[in-house]
């Protein structure tokens, strides 16, 4: 099967950063889902699944006024086992929580510079994110080859 790369400048700035942060995560062998809805009315910006079965949630702003405007922030911390901001290099990142990790990221690449304290997911919540992470790289994949099925159910 044969992938079309997207190109970064047709991207928002959140993308752009969400893909430096992706990159960045596959190299310490992380799979990575965009856009992925843990709970109803959430709806995180990327979810990581490591080696050992650790879940990372990390929230990419794009700028102060997307960071202000984020009320939902504290619900991710229930559905992972650290949670961590991916800002660009420009933003004011002494602003964001110290209890929280910390990535600066560009379009291709990223580095951890304060690593997020972790918070171990109960084993129940954990199989069903899992799955549900399963479930949604699978159906997206599924989507590239035959994009009459759509991605995943709404």
């Amino acid at each position: 099967m044969e992938l079309q790369e997207t190109s970064a400048a047709s991207m928002p700035p959140g993308q752009r950063l969400a893909r430096g942060v992706c990159r960045h995560l596959d190299s310490h062998d992380f799979a990575c889902v965009e856009e992925f809805v843990p709970a109803p009315g959430l709806r995180v910006d990327v979810m990581a699944l490591g080696p050992k079965g650790e879940i990372w949630v990390i929230e990419c702003k794009s700028g102060l006024a997307d960071y202000r405007g984020d009320r939902k922030w504290q619900g991710y911390l229930d559905w992972c086992d650290r949670f961590f901001w991916a800002v660009d290099a420009r933003f004011p990142a002494e602003i964001l929580p110290d209890e929280t990790g910390l990535i600066i990221a560009d379009d291709f690449d990223a580095e951890i510079l304060r690593m997020a304290p972790e918070a171990r997911l109960a084993p129940a919540r954990r199989k069903a994110l899992v799955q549900a992470f399963a479930r949604i790289a699978a159906r997206r994949l599924r989507a590239l080859r035959d994009p009459g099925i759509g991605p995943w159910p709404a």
